[in-house]
């Protein structure tokens, strides 16, 4: 497992570098090809992941000591996504404030925040221990490993709808992989488990919004 959270800040990196390198590469009607999420372009999808890299330059005078309340990055997804969470209620303000970015921030901008800040970020991150506590307004405290863990998912999902926007390949098969185990784990594991095989009608998916 120590293996895995120290190697998650270099797969955020590899994720956050394929952006950089597919942004850098688009034309002007690209950047405006609608996605299939619903009202959002290709620059609406860009300045939403774009900003992971500045929330976590924040989480460096975020640090606080003592074990973190929230250690695994299924248990932040659950918190997001529980009824009443703020994936839900926060959703329209979440793609409104990805659209006002978009509008207002220029494509090379935006991969210049995947190409020269997230590098400079993850580097500085480095510094820390992944079960190192930061201070949250929604979690009280989180382990970056956790809050990483989660960037390497939305980083990913967020690829995909890239890729069935204007096409490419699909993120890298660790990415993929990562993302998988996580998302299962947001799920109840027995309602999983009857669900994955047959055995209830119920459906546990989505586990996230």
């Amino acid at each position: 497992m120590e293996r895995q959270k120290d190697g998650r800040p270099g797969l955020l990196a590899e994720l956050w570098g394929i952006w950089a390198e597919r942004g850098a590469g688009f034309d002007a009607g690209q950047w405006e090809r609608s996605t299939r999420l619903p009202g959002w372009t290709v620059r609406d999808l860009y300045a939403h992941v774009a900003a992971t890299p500045e929330l976590f330059a924040g989480t460096e005078g975020a640090v606080v000591d003592g074990p973190a309340a929230v250690d695994r990055g299924s248990a932040v997804l659950r918190a997001y996504n529980r009824p009443g969470g703020v994936a839900h209620t926060a959703a329209g303000l979440i793609a409104d404030t990805a659209r006002q970015v978009a509008a207002a921030v220029g494509p090379q901008a935006l991969v210049a925040r995947f190409a020269e800040e997230g590098p400079q970020v993850l580097a500085r991150l480095a510094q820390l221990s992944p079960d190192t506590a930061i201070g949250h307004p929604l979690l009280t405290t989180v382990t970056l490993d956790a809050l990483v863990e989660v960037a390497v998912m939305e980083a990913t999902v967020h690829l995909l709808d890239l890729a069935a926007a204007v096409g490419g390949p699909p993120p890298p098969p660790e990415a993929l992989e990562a993302t998988r185990i996580l998302l299962a784990e947001v799920a109840d594991p027995v309602e999983f488990i009857e669900a994955a095989t047959g055995r209830t009608a119920s459906s546990v998916l989505p586990v996230v919004r």
